[in-house]
């Protein structure tokens, strides 16, 4: 099996969403959650954490957005 790293699906670790792109494309470092507004290094790439996520940042998302 080959897999290619850049086709692994990509997931904000605030708010689960796939809707994540780099900050710079040139600075692989920095990415950002055009929905939450996440910025930063980390990423998820397992799609159950994913689900989990999103599942409680949904429940809390008042919580989150008010901080």
């Amino acid at each position: 099996m080959n897999t290619n790293r850049s086709d692994i699906m990509k997931f904000c670790p605030r708010c689960g969403s796939t809707n994540i792109e780099w900050v710079l494309p040139q600075d692989w470092s920095k990415w950002e959650c055009r929905d939450c507004g996440y910025i930063g290094a980390f990423i998820i790439e397992d799609g159950k954490i994913a689900d989990e996520i999103r599942k409680e940042y949904v429940k809390n998302k008042e919580k989150i957005e008010g901080q």
